[in-house]
């Protein structure tokens, strides 16, 4: 097959809409559901950041897309009965296929809200379980177990979108885009991130752990495919943060931080000993869990908000929450290009980073190190730059 054609692109008004090849076959195949242009371009930005994860670290990978960026993305890694329960799947069984969506949809619940997931193994009933419990727009993988299928094929009345990724397709060197009728070409993004990608340590600090290491891979590999500009906090395994296509880079920092200071924070006991009325479903539970979180509550939102718990519980302190964020020691922070001001490592610091990848390169390096320094953390430059437009 070398051609699918699509409802309509972007927006229903662009008709005609269409997803073919230049030369040879599809690599990916529609098993279920009628994608949409958004779907095709969440799925295939998806699938190259999970196929990449898994070269890089060894271990399952999953992610979860909005709107061409992620919004969260991890490996495999054993959750804790605290993020079970912050994640909402304390009673079911995951494999480790099955976690790493668990991490990757944990990350950013409200942006995750009608995901396009892509995982970079076979999706496994575990996993399938999981999903029929989100709400999500459709999936991207390799293969399917037969029951996992059949789990998938009833959500969304039977509309969930389910592709087939053929592990080993390359695409050409070469790609384009046209603007305004206007073709741009160029080499496609081929740089490998590894762990040789982090040696060049410039800070007095230069210890990276394994998990650092891990960390810092998963939060630069997650950049190659975040709208530009971009910043990405990554802990424990898995993205807690994305800041993604904003103009400064001190605003993608502060947006970043602060779903990371949200991750960290809704595993705060007083967060988890929340009480909400009977029959309140999970997206509500994110929101009224983001609004308690939120000091700029407005008169309007806390009455509606009132509603939804059998008691009204006292709100965290700033005291609070500064002290639950700090207890979080070591986390990553990777930028996909380099940090022009100190200001992006003070905001950095209030959310507990202790490792900072970042490419180099800006006049102001020297007082991005000093910063580092005073805070104690260890820094290194990879001389790469990974803007994604």
């Amino acid at each position: 097959m070398q051609e699918v054609s699509i409802k309509y692109g972007c927006n229903p008004h662009q008709k005609p809409a269409r997803l073919y090849m230049k030369k040879g076959e599809l690599p990916v195949t529609i098993l279920n559901g009628a994608p949409s242009y958004i779907n095709f371009a969440d799925a295939l930005n998806a699938w190259q950041l999970v196929k990449e994860l898994k070269a890089a670290t060894g271990l399952p990978a999953a992610t979860s897309f909005k709107h061409v960026s992620p919004a969260g993305a991890a490996v495999a890694n054993p959750l804790s009965d605290t993020l079970k329960k912050a994640y909402h799947v304390e009673n079911l069984v995951l494999s480790p296929v099955a976690s790493a969506y668990a991490r990757a949809r944990g990350a950013d619940r409200m942006s995750s809200f009608g995901d396009f997931v892509a995982i970079s193994d076979k999706v496994d009933v575990s996993t399938a379980k999981l999903l029929s419990k989100e709400v999500s727009d459709g999936i991207i993988a390799p293969g399917y177990e037969e029951e996992a299928m059949e789990i998938l094929k009833k959500k969304k009345r039977g509309n969930y979108v389910i592709l087939k990724m053929d592990p080993g397709y390359f695409p050409e060197e070469l790609e384009s885009k046209d603007i305004y009728g206007i073709t741009l070409e160029q080499l496609r993004n081929n740089a490998v991130i590894s762990k040789e990608t982090f040696k060049q340590i410039v800070t007095e600090c230069k210890d990276f752990t394994p998990e650092a290491i891990r960390d810092l891979l998963i939060a630069t590999i997650t950049l190659k495919y975040t709208q530009s500009n971009s910043i990405c906090f990554a802990y424990d395994g898995q993205v807690i943060g994305v800041g993604a296509g904003q103009q400064s880079r001190i605003h993608c920092t502060r947006l970043a931080g602060d779903k990371a200071d949200i991750w960290m924070l809704r595993q705060h006991p007083k967060v988890l000993s929340l009480r909400f009325k009977a029959g309140l479903k999970n997206p509500d539970i994110d929101n009224a869990i983001d609004l308690y979180l939120r000091d700029d509550i407005t008169e309007v939102e806390l009455q509606e908000w009132e509603t939804l718990f059998e008691e009204v519980p006292a709100k965290l302190t700033r005291r609070e929450k500064e002290e639950s964020i700090q207890s979080f020691d070591g986390v990553a922070y990777s930028s996909d290009a380099f940090i022009p001001f100190k200001d992006n490592i003070d905001r950095a610091a209030k959310s507990s980073v202790k490792y900072v990848a970042q490419p180099g390169g800006s006049v102001r390096d020297e007082d991005v190190i000093k910063a580092c320094n005073t805070y104690g953390m260890a820094m290194c430059f990879t001389s790469l730059r990974l803007f994604h437009h």
